[in-house]
Order: structure tokens, then C-alpha cells, then sequence
């Protein structure tokens, strides 16, 4: 009689998601604020969105065809949410070539690299991102102003965050008080594609709590530790009291702040798996973004916090554990 006993390890639970429902659900977060890019941009936000998901896709298919030779999982869209994100990553108007790469690099290397979706180490699109960034300083650097209106004119096609850098290395230093912040929470500020539109990136939050697939530990304590960090070194620097809540809340809303804490620190494969550790990663990833924007060499540190935590991860899962069943301690 054959056996019909099946021995395979854990998690045995299954539930009604499934990793094209989680990715799709990411899909639909990101739109409000793809829709403000355009509104911001211009069309061509919807080429180069087009661009950055064909390449990943097809890179992805034709190492899955032609070198791994296993099963196709194009289908699940994870390959898609890469490359939106990618594009999210980058300026407006930033070469084709330039995406192209980028888009291999995210998913050849970052990713496929490791074993594919879950066994990577690094978000794929943070690996694309910051190679090029590496490579190609000046075309990832290199903002186009927004077709819109009420615009801080100090700015003049930088992003906040370099204005301020800038700003700070003269004698009179940069007026954070004097911020639009309205402003840059609707989206009006030079940056890249999709860093710019806070409300709509936070509208996307709350769906996907809504929904599930992420919870408030990683974006809370990335964002709340940032504004601590900003609080403190505001307060220490003997500023005025209205500097105490606009350095903060300038850090906040400014550079990749909310795009990095809700929806690329937030990736399942490449953060903590208990609340504890998620916490923790979290801290991380404000702390030494803080640490990168005010003493660094670049103006945003985003996007390395979270490289750099992500190599943390297994430290803190192999320390940051539940309790076992049945103990008391």
C-alpha cells in the first residue's frame, strides 16, 4: 500500500492569501500616489513606470526560462511591484537606458540571485535603486521641476532635502519654519517620482492595514524614531521653538521617508518576522537615516538605512524570538 502520508516543514495553516492577492493589494496602495505623480509630472511618469515594470518582468521571465529552467512566477506580480517601485524611485524624465538597468540590476542581482521571491536577503528595488545612484549620480540626481503651482522657489528643481543640505553649509543656514509644509504634504516638491505625495502614500498605508498585509510596527517606529531623532538634535542645537516641531516634521514629510517606511522597509522577505524585531528594524532604519541626512555625504539616507538593516535581519530574528508554546518564559 503506498504511502499517503506527506512529511513537509512548517507553516502547515494555510489562509486566504496568497502572494498575487498580497502583491496586487500593493498595486492598488501605490495608485493614489502614482495618480499625483502624473498630476505632478506629467505624462511621461507613465512611460517611465511602463519602462521599469516591462524590464523587470522580462528580466525576470527570461532567467526563470532560460537559466533556472524551474516554474514561471511572472504571474504572482512581484516582479510588477518591483518595478513600480523602482519607478517610484527615480526622477522624472530620467533616461530609458538608465531604467533599463536599473530594472536588471533589481532583479537579476537583487533578487533572482538569491533564489528569487523570498529568498532574497535585500529589496530588490532598493538594490536596483541604489546602484544607480552609485553609477549614475548625476541623471539620479537631476529633478525636473513639477508642472504645478506654489512651489518653494528656494527649491528651484532641488529636492527639500538638498536644499537644506545646502543651505546648511552657509552662514545663514536654511529656514526650516518657512516650509510649505502644506505643500509637501500634497505633493508640491521637486523629488522623485514617488517620494513627493505623502497624503496619497499614507491614504495607500491605511488600505494596506486595512487589508492586512502590512502592520504599524516597521512605518511607525521608522517614522517615529525619525522625529525623535530630529526633535532632539533640534533641541540641542538651542533652536527656536518653532524648530522644534518644523525640523521634525520638515524630515518627515521630505525625501523617501514615507515611501521607504511603508512600502519598500515593509517587504516580507527582508524585514523581522515578530513585532519586537519589526520595531527594532524600524529604529534602525530611522536612526541611521537621520545619522545619513544631517552628517552624510548624501542629502537622503532612506534608501541605504534600509539596505543596511536589511543585512541586520537575521541577527535580529535569530535573537528577537516569540515564546515557544506551552513555556513560561
Amino acid at each position: 500500500m503506498a504511502n499517503k502520508f506527506f512529511v513537509s516543514p512548517s507553516p502547515h495553516v494555510h489562509g486566504p492569501q496568497s502572494t498575487q492577492k498580497i502583491m496586487a493589494d500593493v498595486i492598488i496602495a501605490l495608485l493614489p500616489a502614482f495618480c499625483v505623480s502624473v498630476a505632478v509630472y506629467g505624462w511621461e511618469v507613465l512611460s517611465l513606470a511602463a519602462v521599469s515594470i516591462a524590464s523587470c518582468v522580462l528580466v525576470e521571465y527570461l532567467i526563470q526560462k532560460f537559466l533556472i529552467k524551474g516554474e514561471l512566477t511572472v504571474g504572482n506580480l512581484s516582479a510588477v511591484v518591483t518595478g513600480l517601485l523602482l519607478a517610484f524611485n527615480l526622477p522624472a524624465g530620467i533616461p530609458f537606458w538608465i531604467v533599463i538597468i536599473g530594472a536588471f540590476v533589481a532583479i537579476a542581482v537583487g533578487k533572482m540571485t538569491f533564489g528569487g521571491l523570498g529568498k532574497n536577503p535585500f529589496n530588490p528595488a532598493l538594490t536596483g535603486r541604489i546602484f544607480l545612484l552609485v553609477a549614475y549620480p548625476a541623471q539620479m540626481t537631476s529633478f525636473p521641476m513639477p508642472h504645478t503651482e506654489g512651489f518653494v522657489d528656494a527649491f528651484s528643481g532641488a529636492t527639500p532635502l538638498a536644499a537644506a543640505k545646502a543651505a546648511s553649509k552657509t552662514a545663514e543656514g536654511f529656514d526650516y519654519s518657512s516650509v510649505d509644509f502644506l505643500g509637501m504634504f500634497n505633493g508640491a516638491m521637486a523629488g522623485s517620482v514617488g517620494e513627493i505625495a505623502t497624503l496619497a502614500l499614507l491614504l495607500g498605508f491605511v488600505y494596506l492595514l486595512w487589508q492586512k498585509v502590512i502592520t504599524w510596527h516597521i512605518p511607525v517606529s521608522v517614522l517615529g524614531s525619525m522625529a525623535v531623532f530630529a526633535f532632539v538634535v533640534a533641541l540641542c542645537r538651542g533652536g527656536s521653538p518653532a524648530d522644534l516641531y518644523s525640523f521634525p516634521l520638515f524630515h518627515l514629510l521630505a525625501g523617501g521617508a514615507v515611501l521607504g517606511a511603508v512600502y519598500m522597509a515593509t517587504d516580507y522577505s527582508t524585514s523581522p518576522m515578530t513585532p519586537w524585531g519589526m520595531i527594532i528594524f524600524g529604529v534602525g532604519i530611522g536612526v541611521i537615516t537621520m545619522c545619513i541626512r544631517l552628517w552624510g555625504s548624501y542629502p537622503e539616507g532612506m534608501s541605504f538605512a534600509i539596505f543596511i538593516m536589511n543585512a541586520a535581519v537575521p541577527l535580529i530574528n535569530k535573537y528577537v524570538k516569540p515564546k515557544r508554546f506551552g513555556l513560561k518564559k
